[in-house]
Order: C-alpha cells, then sequence, then structure tokens
C-alpha cells in the first residue's frame, strides 16, 4: 500500500489527483461556505440545481468517453484515428445542445416559483456544459501520456474559478451568480482542452489543421452511438441512483433538509475524485495488458482493486469516527442532523471506489449490457428505497438507501451473472508464478 502511494506521487497521475482533488475540494468549500453564510434553505437551492447539471452530464456525453479512447487507439492508422475523435466530439456538441434546452425546460416546468432567480444562472450553467464535449481531447492525451501540461492548467483554471466564487458570496451576489461562474468555468475548461490537443499533436495538426464539419464522418458517427448506446444509458441511471436521493428529499421533505443531506454528502463525495483519477490515469495500462495477457491483466486488476479497498476502507473508518464534532465545526449547528446521514454514506465510498475499476474492466471485455443492468437495478432500488425510508427516517433513511443501492450496482451484481462469477473466481485464485488462466470467450 505505501509503495503504490509512493509511485504514485512520484507518476504522472499526481498531476491528475492534484488537479482533480483540489477542483473537488474547492466544491466543497463553497458548499460550506454556503451552509455558513445563507444556511441550510440556500444550500439546498444551490445543491438541487447543481443536481439537474449533474442529470445533464451523462445525457450529453452519450456513453463515449472511455469507448472513444479505446476505438482511436485500435484505429488503423493515425487519420482514421482523427476521425474518430472529431467524429465523437460533433456528437457530444450535438447531444449538448439538444439536451441542455430541454433541461432548462424540464428545469423551468418541474421546480417551484422560488427557483425563478436562479433560472438565468442555470441557463448559463446548462450552456457551459456543452463545452465539456471536449474532454474527449483529454482522454486522448491521457492515453499518450500528455498528462501534465493540461493538468496544471486545468487546475490554475479551477483556481480562478475558485477566487471568483468567494468573491461572489463576499459580496452577497447570492448563488445564481455561483452558476454563471461554473458555466464559465465548464467552457474555459473545454477550450484549454483543445487547444492543447492541437499543440501535443502536431502530426494530426499538419492534416486538418482545425476542426471542421469535414472531419464528422456519419458511419463512424453510427458505429460509435451503436456501441456506445448501452454506456450511455448506462451513465443516465448510474446519475439517477447517485443523485434522485437529493432531489425525492426535497420533494418528501422540504430545501432544508436537502441542503443539510447535500452539504454534509460532500463530505463522502469529496474522496471520489481518488479512484475516478487513478482509474482514467490507469486504464491505458489495464488496456495494453488485457491485449496482451489475461493472466496478466487478471493479476493487475486485482493489485489495483486491493488498493482501491484499502484506501477506501481507512477513508471510511476514519470519517465515521471523527463525524460527529466534524459536522458541526465545518457546517455549524444547524447541521446537527448531518451527523448520522455521514456515518452511514461515507460507507458507500468503499463501494464506489471499487466500481470505478469494475467499471473499465466491464468495458475492456466487452460487457457493456452489463454494467447498464447494474446500473438500470441500482437507480430502480434506490428509488425503491428512497420512497420507502425517507417517511420513516428522513434524510437517514435517503443514506441507508444511498449505501444499499451503491453496494448492489457497484458491486454485488457480480454474483448474479455466471461470467463474472467466473471472472470474479479466476480474479481471486491467479498466480503471479506464471500459470497462465484461459481467457474467456463470448
Amino acid at each position: 500500500m505505501v509503495k503504490f502511494l509512493v509511485k504514485v506521487a512520484k507518476a504522472k497521475a499526481v498531476a491528475l489527483l492534484g488537479e482533480r482533488l483540489v477542483k473537488l475540494a474547492a466544491g466543497a468549500l463553497i458548499t460550506i461556505i454556503v451552509a455558513r453564510m445563507l444556511g441550510p434553505e440556500a444550500t439546498g437551492y444551490y445543491s438541487i440545481v447543481m443536481t439537474w447539471s449533474a442529470f445533464l452530464a451523462p445525457l450529453a456525453n452519450l456513453g463515449l468517453n472511455n469507448l472513444v479512447q479505446k476505438s482511436v487507439q485500435s484505429a488503423p492508422d493515425l487519420r482514421t484515428g482523427q476521425q474518430i475523435l472529431y467524429t465523437a466530439t460533433w456528437l457530444r456538441l450535438i447531444a449538448g445542445f439538444v439536451f441542455a434546452a430541454l433541461m432548462f425546460i424540464g428545469f423551468s416546468w418541474y421546480l417551484p416559483a422560488e427557483f425563478e432567480p436562479y433560472q438565468t444562472g442555470a441557463a448559463i450553467l446548462f450552456i457551459g456544459q456543452l463545452f465539456n464535449a471536449f474532454i474527449l481531447f483529454e482522454y486522448h492525451q491521457n492515453y499518450l501520456g500528455h498528462f501534465r501540461t493540461l493538468a496544471y492548467s486545468k487546475l490554475g483554471l479551477g483556481l480562478l474559478g475558485l477566487v471568483a466564487k468567494l468573491a461572489v458570496l463576499w459580496y452577497g451576489m447570492g448563488i445564481g451568480a455561483l452558476f454563471w461562474i461554473v458555466g464559465l468555468e465548464f467552457a474555459a475548461v473545454g477550450l484549454l482542452q483543445y487547444q492543447i490537443y492541437k499543440g501535443h499533436s502536431r502530426r494530426i495538426k499538419a492534416l486538418s489543421g482545425r476542426l471542421t464539419p469535414a472531419w464528422f464522418n456519419w458511419q463512424q458517427g453510427k458505429e460509435l452511438l451503436r456501441r456506445s448506446s448501452w454506456l450511455w444509458v448506462s451513465g443516465i441511471l448510474s446519475v439517477v441512483y447517485l443523485r434522485i436521493d437529493l432531489i425525492m428529499i426535497e420533494r418528501l421533505i422540504d430545501i432544508e433538509a436537502a441542503g443539510v443531506y447535500a452539504a454534509v454528502s460532500r463530505i463522502s463525495e469529496l474522496w471520489y475524485v481518488i479512484p475516478a483519477t487513478l482509474a482514467v490515469r490507469y486504464y491505458p495500462e489495464l488496456l495494453k495488458s488485457h491485449q496482451s495477457s489475461w493472466s496478466g491483466y487478471l493479476l493487475l486488476l486485482r493489485k489495483y482493486c486491493g488498493y482501491f479497498f484499502a484506501m477506501a476502507l481507512v477513508i471510511a473508518v476514519v470519517i465515521f469516527i471523527v463525524a460527529p464534532p466534524l459536522v458541526p465545526l465545518i457546517f455549524g449547528d444547524k447541521f446537527q442532523a448531518g451527523i448520522a446521514v455521514l456515518q452511514i454514506h461515507i460507507w458507500a465510498g468503499v463501494f464506489i471506489f471499487i466500481r470505478y475499476l469494475i467499471g473499465q474492466h466491464l468495458i475492456i471485455t466487452g460487457q457493456e449490457p452489463l454494467s447498464l443492468a447494474s446500473h438500470g437495478i441500482g437507480a430502480v432500488l434506490n428509488v425503491l428505497l428512497n420512497w420507502w425510508l425517507i417517511p420513516v427516517m428522513g434524510i437517514d433513511g435517503a443514506a441507508w438507501a444511498t449505501l444499499i443501492s451503491y453496494a448492489y450496482a457497484s458491486f454485488f451484481f457480480l454474483f448474479f451473472s455466471g461470467r463474472t462469477r467466473r471472472q470474479l473466481w479466476q480474479l481471486m485464485t491467479v498466480k503471479a508464478s506464471g500459470v497462465v488462466v484461459e481467457k474467456e470467450t463470448v
């Protein structure tokens, strides 16, 4: 475990981890300041709008992230790889525009009149998310090993955004102005991702020069959409079971309860950046290992699963112990009800850490439909459990619903498929002595 952390600290992954940790910490800091300065009600309004923004993300990404990286890497030549990358980007831009418009209409229709002051800010936020399409260029750079320049540049933008958000709150401009800042930050990061891609891709730049509709290939687009359909729906369902609890608390209790729940759950979610970042960093390594040796791939996957589980377990134990003094210290006495929520919610991270690697395993081994099934059942389970437990236990019930549904959708679904049960057994029994484990065929 210690050797692994030392290796990470010396590796290029530290740039990714640092950038994303600062970004998530900045988000948590803003939530804390909103809670401290404006109270649970304002925290609830802020968190509800950001939750709608979270629902937009999987709708617009079309499930293309890791699939595009894999397709570009396996393309027969450089030109074809570039066409795949640009085609996927255009698909995401179009989808982002359509779903942003639909999301704003749904936001305006669904939410009560109290949200009207935040509609303009929400519109800017949703428009800014269009630029998330350019994250495909970042994934491509990650595969090529160009981590530091982009990560440190994004870190700089994130710090500028944090200063702007703090200034907005300091001068009393309200949470509506925060949505403007977040939307502009999305746009700035997207443009940065594309510009750095061009700078690191001189060979591709010599072929095309700049992004034009001529680089959209409809046949490749149809193939990408066909292959990503399972991942797309799976991503949508994953956000449903990750975020629906907050929406249901606001509907079944009130906006203040939603604010308390959203605030303390940010402490749990703050740690998710670790597996998310490391999984992105080590996905190319897992992919290459799978292509060369099934046994070697299983050994590598098992090693990372062990590290991820150990990190998550340590975090859960520590947060469980310190939650009683930590919650009122950070958020104030009005958030005392969130102590038990945090002590329950933090254990979901143990399963979330492992899920990042399992999700990549399902993509690498061509089991995308199973990812959809796990997220689908997890989403239904979360909704039903919230519907049952929130009226009985309040926000503690939502935390239990989250833990149970996360546990199923992140890990225990593996036992309900014969293929994944066999692979799980192989994962646990594979030897490092050179004994070859036979790779399954679909």
